[in-house]
């Protein structure tokens, strides 16, 4: 990959081993996190999530999304139109036919999934996340 495709940062929370990845992940956020996997569509609880907070990312914790950036894209991944600063970088996928815009942590460099540009304003991004590498964290409310 040139250079000018990678915008992953050289810092890194990856001193892990792939073996210690296995221990601390289920069998389906290793296949995704670390292998670059898919979930199947339409599977993940936190399609339907719609309380207030901040999603994380299910290998290190950090925090990824609020929750007020999140829609529903109709894709059936959780979608959002924003990260947190900082959260999230990226990289280009040539898997497929066509080069697609890959979605990492930016603290273990856990896949996340992909950022597409037929999302809602105010960016017009689609952050289409496997829900499987996320974890959701509520606010709590305080009276």
């Amino acid at each position: 990959m040139p250079e000018s495709d990678k915008t992953l940062s050289d810092k890194s929370e990856q001193a892990k081993s792939e073996q210690d990845w296995k221990r601390e992940l289920s069998p389906n956020q290793f296949k995704v996190l670390r292998e670059h996997a898919t979930e199947y569509p339409g599977t993940s609880p936190l399609n339907d999530e719609k309380r207030r907070g901040v999603y994380r990312c299910a290998g290190c914790g950090q925090p990824l999304y609020a929750s007020d950036t999140k829609y529903e894209s109709g894709s059936g991944w959780p979608s959002f139109w924003e990260p947190l600063p900082d959260a999230v970088e990226t990289s280009t996928d040539h898997k497929l036919a066509y080069p697609r815009t890959e979605v990492h942590c930016a603290s273990c460099k856990g896949h996340l999934g992909h950022v597409f540009d037929d999302g809602p304003r105010p960016t017009g991004k689609r952050y289409c996340m496997n829900g499987v590498a996320m974890s959701f964290e509520p606010t709590e409310k305080s009276d």
